[in-house]
C-alpha cells in the first residue's frame, strides 16, 4: 500500500456516543468532544452524530443539541446528524434548529435525515405516538422540509419562514440501507449515505437506484455518495482481533439477549477489522464498488483510548 492512502479519501466520523466501560453519560459525551478535536486535527472532515432513545449503552438522543457543544469546542470540521428521524418530528421545527446551527456555524452543518425509529417500541410511541402513520407521511415531510430550506413553504397559502435564515445554506443528506431511502434521496436532491455498517448487503443496487433517479435541487446539482462503515484499526493484525474478541465477551457478560444498535455494529458482516493496511484494502474495495470516496467511519469500542487510536491509525496511513 503506498503512503498516505487516506489522503486520497474523504473521511468523516459517525459518533453514536456509546457509553464504554461503565462511563457516565457526562463521561461519554466529553469523550466524543475529545474525539471530534482529535479527529479535525488528525484532517477528518466532519464530525456526524446519531439520534437514539431509551438505548443504555448509547448517550446520543439530540443530535442538534450535542453539536451546538462540539461546534463551540472545534474550528473547521464539519458538523452533521446522522441522523434527524423526521418522521418523528415537525419539518419546520427540524428546519429551524438546523438553519440556527448553520448561523452559528456558517458553512460547517450537515442536516442527515433517517427514517427508521431509533428505539423500542415503547420509547417510539412516547416520543411521537404512532410511528408508523408517522413514516407513511415520509414522503409530504421531506417535500415539506426541502420547500422549507429553500425558502418556499407555504401553510394554508400563508409563506411561513424557517428562521434564522443563514448567509450559506446547510447540506442535505439521506441516510439508509435499502432501496426505499436512495429513492428519497434521488426523488428531493439530496446526498445519499448507504449504511453499510447496519447491513448485509453490499449497497450496489441502492446507490445505482439513488444516481439513475437522481433530481438537481436548489443546494445539490449532481448526486453525491457516502458509505459509512464499521471500522476497528489496531497496530498489528492480533491486536485488532483481540479487541473485537473482548467486545464480543463484554456483550455475553451482560447477557444482552435482543441486539442492540451497537450490537449490529461490532458482529456485522460487514465490519471492517485489523491494521491500517488491512482495513484500507477492504475500504478500497468498498469505495470502489460504490464509486465514491466519501467514508463515514464508525468504531464503537473497546475502550476509549482503543477507540481514539483506530481513528488515528486510520488517518494516519
Amino acid at each position: 500500500m503506498g503512503a498516505n492512502i487516506s489522503g486520497k479519501y474523504n473521511l468523516g466520523v459517525l459518533d453514536l456516543v456509546p457509553r464504554l466501560n461503565g462511563a457516565t453519560a457526562e463521561q461519554a459525551l466529553q469523550q466524543s468532544v475529545r474525539l471530534a478535536q482529535h479527529a479535525e486535527a488528525w484532517g477528518y472532515s466532519r464530525y456526524w452524530t446519531s439520534e437514539h432513545h431509551d438505548m443504555d449503552e448509547l448517550a446520543s438522543a439530540s443530535p442538534e443539541v450535542l453539536l451546538a457543544h462540539i461546534g463551540a469546542r472545534t474550528n473547521t470540521i464539519q458538523l452533521g446528524s446522522g441522523a434527524v428521524l423526521l418522521p418523528h418530528y415537525s419539518p419546520l421545527k427540524v428546519a429551524e434548529s438546523f438553519r440556527l446551527l448553520a448561523a452559528l456555524y456558517p458553512g460547517r452543518i450537515e442536516l442527515g435525515l433517517g427514517r427508521a425509529p431509533g428505539g423500542g417500541p415503547h420509547a417510539t410511541m412516547a416520543l411521537s405516538g404512532n410511528y408508523l402513520q408517522h413514516v407513511s407521511k415520509l414522503p409530504e415531510s421531506l417535500a415539506a422540509l426541502t420547500e422549507l430550506l429553500e425558502d418556499r413553504y407555504t401553510y394554508e397559502e400563508h409563506p411561513v419562514t424557517a428562521r434564522p435564515i443563514p448567509e450559506l445554506p446547510l447540506s442535505l443528506w439521506m441516510l439508509g440501507t435499502n432501496v426505499k431511502s436512495a429513492e428519497f434521496a434521488a426523488r428531493f436532491g439530496m446526498g445519499y449515505v448507504f449504511g453499510q455498517f447496519m447491513s448485509d448487503a453490499d449497497g450496489t443496487e441502492a446507490v445505482r437506484r439513488y444516481r439513475e433517479g437522481f433530481i438537481p435541487s436548489a443546494n445539490r446539482k449532481e448526486p453525491e455518495v457516502m458509505v459509512a462503515v464499521s471500522v476497528l484499526c489496531a497496530e498489528t493484525q492480533e491486536e485488532a482481533l483481540s479487541c473485537s474478541r473482548e467486545m464480543a465477551e463484554k456483550r455475553r457478560a451482560v447477557g444482552k439477549e435482543i441486539p442492540t444498535q451497537s450490537d449490529i455494529i461490532n458482529t456485522s458482516t460487514s465490519a471492517n477489522d485489523g491494521t491500517p493496511e488491512q482495513v484500507w484494502n477492504q475500504l478500497q474495495q468498498v469505495c470502489q464498488r460504490l464509486n465514491t470516496d466519501r467514508l463515514l467511519v464508525v468504531t464503537t469500542g473497546p475502550d476509549y483510548e482503543r477507540r481514539l487510536a483506530s481513528y488515528k491509525l486510520l488517518a494516519n496511513a
